[in-house]
């Protein structure tokens, strides 16, 4: 997220070394759309798990062979 312009990386040359992080101008400029994902996915919620236990459910069935003709 560094490299990606999204926080701001601080060293400290202190023993033990210290690394603090902070939002970039970049980086609060997305704040607003991760509240959207979030209220979204709380809305949501009891779809995704219903669609996660059918996922997990057919991936534990073995493969069947494809029918033809």
């Amino acid at each position: 997220m560094e490299r990606d312009g999204m926080v701001i990386r601080t060293i400290y040359p202190t023993i033990p070394p210290r690394v603090e992080y902070e939002l970039s101008p970049l980086g609060h400029s997305v704040v607003a759309l991760m509240e959207g994902i979030e209220s979204w996915s709380e809305k949501h919620v009891a779809e995704i798990m219903t669609a996660r236990e059918r996922y997990d459910l057919r991936a534990a069935e073995e493969p069947r062979p494809v029918q033809t003709g």
